[in-house]
């Protein structure tokens, strides 16, 4: 199987293996809501999970890929206050921990990159 038919099925795992965390171990999720978000961290964490396992079948299933595959991108771009907030918060924390945090940060990029790839690509084939 070439890397362009692999590459939606991957994002699509990547995608449904992080929605299930955020409902298998919501507190880790809940620590970085933003505290300017309305409502419950708890609330935004299955909301979001959620959201990550509706991508992950609608960039899994060809019908679907591409329009999923570029609101993956948006939600890549939405979660990154998360990501920043988590960089901030975890800045005492032992090196190795404070590395990963501040690891995601860049992550985002190839991630945005990788959806808005496979939603140019499903476009191309049709």
């Amino acid at each position: 199987m070439s890397w362009s038919k692999r590459s939606p099925l991957l994002l699509a795992g990547l995608l449904a293996t992080a929605g299930v965390a955020h409902f298998a171990a919501p507190r880790q999720f809940d620590a970085i809501v933003p505290r300017v978000l309305p409502g419950s961290p708890r609330t935004w964490t299955y909301a979001s999970g959620a959201v990550e396992l509706a991508l992950a079948a609608g960039v899994a299933l060809p019908r679907t890929r591409s329009a999923a595959a570029r609101a993956t991108a948006a939600f890549f771009v939405g979660v990154f206050p998360a990501n920043v907030k988590m960089a901030l918060d975890w800045q005492d924390r032992p090196a190795p921990l404070k590395t990963a945090a501040l690891a995601r940060l860049p992550l985002q990029v190839p991630l945005v990159l990788w959806a808005r790839g496979v939603a140019r690509n499903e476009e191309g084939q049709t």
